[in-house]
This record gives structure tokens, C-alpha cells and sequence, in this order.
């Protein structure tokens, strides 16, 4: 009894040592890489549009001459309550219209203040740059048991559903206790490093953490565009689009991303 009693004191020890050595990542870099599946995009389309030009002899002759996904890369920096997320500069030599899709591409410079819930994101439509400041997102996760190791950390899954209908599958780390993530998903216990739409074909993960010290003046505040909140933004793209159809309906579920 008094062996057992010991060998449980001596993991307990351990434990515990391990618990007060244990240290979190409270400022630093993440590279992401963001990956649109462009082949099931122009599937979805020819279903959804059957008498427009997606023939199936069309996508046959895409998929000859294309690559499956197009990669885009992107930084978040963070310190404590604050992250700047900032996509980097298109690197992919594919130059065709079908990697224009709204949702193949990264409009968004955002900062954003967890602690006061609040962000603001230089937004480029097209031709258009709107500086949108508002809220974060309200996104009500459901915390799951499943586990998976992105960049070196183990991260816990969670569950979601955004604008009414996009499932949203996230992974995320409490070894790194700032609750952002990439674009505007956040809002969880821990700093997202992974993000799937599966029905709209799109990913986030990370590729790399860089546990370095952040300066104050590296989390840039966007101040391009014409000042709205995202209902006056909202109003303004459904007004440009009113006439087009069903097209519509995937720009403006861009915009919201």
C-alpha cells in the first residue's frame, strides 16, 4: 500500500511539474495556406446552372489542362486580445477564369479586438475597397472529442453553422490561449490553426507557427475604403446585384466569409 502511495504521489509530482514548466504562446505568427477545390466548384456549377456553357466536355477539357486546387498563403499575427490577419500576394501561375471564382480568391485585411468583439476589415469587392467595422462574428461551436495535429500542436475539433446554411468544421489549440483564427472565424477556447467548408470546397490550415515577440506596431490598422458596417455593405452589393440571378447568391456569400 505504502509502494502504491508512492509511486501515485511521484506522478502526481511529475504532473504537476510539468503543468508549471508548461508554456503558452501568447504572441507570434501563423502561416496559412488557403486551398480552393476549383474541379468540384465547376462541378457544383454545372448542376446548379445545367443550360449555361458547363458542359461536361468543358470540364473534361479544364480538368486536362488545370490543377485541381489553387493555393493561396496568408499571415495572422497576434499578441494577447488582438490578431491582424494579412493574405499575401498571389503566388499560382494559373491565370484562367475559372480561379476568378469569388471564393478562389482573399479580399479581407482584417484587425480585430477579441476582448472587445469588434473588428475591421479593408474589404475589396471587385473594383470596390470598403473598410467595414463592426462586431466579430457570433459563431456557436460545438466542441467535439475528435483530435488532429496541425503545425506540431494537437488541436480539438468543433463544429458550426454560419449564415444559416455553410458548415464549418474548425481545429483549434489551447496551448495557444488567444481565441482567433484565420479570415473572421474565432470564438473558440483556443487559437483556431484550421478551418474546412466542405461543401463549399474551401480550407484553411497552418502551415507553420513562429513563436517570436510581436510589436505593437505590426498589428496594422486597415484604412482603406469607403467607412460601413456589414448591414450597410450587405444593402449595397444586393442593390449592384438585383439583377443577377442566381450568381448573386455566391458573391454574396463571398463577401460574408
Amino acid at each position: 500500500m505504502k509502494l502504491r502511495y508512492a509511486i501515485l504521489m511521484l506522478v502526481c509530482t511529475i504532473n504537476y511539474a510539468m503543468a508549471q514548466n508548461a508554456r503558452f504562446v501568447n504572441q507570434g505568427k501563423i502561416e496559412f495556406e488557403k486551398k480552393i477545390n476549383i474541379y468540384a466548384l465547376l462541378k457544383d456549377q454545372a448542376k446548379r446552372y445545367p443550360d449555361n456553357f458547363w458542359s461536361a466536355q468543358a470540364l473534361e477539357q479544364y480538368q486536362k489542362n488545370n490543377p485541381q486546387f489553387k493555393t493561396l498563403k496568408s499571415e495572422l499575427i497576434f499578441k494577447n486580445d488582438q490578431t491582424f490577419f494579412n493574405p499575401l500576394a498571389d503566388e499560382s501561375v494559373s491565370n484562367n477564369w475559372a480561379s476568378n471564382f469569388a471564393s478562389a480568391k482573399q479580399n479581407n485585411i482584417i484587425l480585430t479586438n477579441l476582448k472587445a468583439e469588434t473588428s475591421i476589415n479593408q474589404k475589396s469587392i471587385y473594383e470596390e475597397t470598403y473598410l467595414v467595422k463592426d462586431s466579430v462574428r457570433k459563431i456557436n461551436w460545438k466542441i467535439t472529442d475528435e483530435f488532429r495535429n496541425i503545425a506540431g500542436y494537437d488541436c480539438r475539433r468543433a463544429n458550426a453553422l454560419i449564415m444559416d446554411s455553410i458548415y464549418v468544421v474548425a481545429f483549434y489549440t489551447d496551448a495557444i490561449p488567444v481565441s482567433g483564427g484565420p479570415e473572421t472565424f474565432s470564438g473558440l477556447p483556443g487559437m483556431i490553426l484550421g478551418v474546412a467548408l466542405p461543401r463549399e470546397h474551401i480550407t484553411w490550415f497552418a502551415t507553420a507557427v513562429k513563436d517570436v515577440e510581436i510589436a505593437s506596431t505590426q498589428l496594422k490598422v486597415p484604412s482603406k475604403g469607403k467607412p460601413v458596417n456589414k448591414k450597410q455593405l450587405s444593402d449595397i452589393l444586393k442593390g449592384a446585384l438585383k439583377d443577377w440571378g442566381n450568381y448573386a447568391s455566391d458573391i454574396l456569400k463571398s463577401a460574408d466569409m
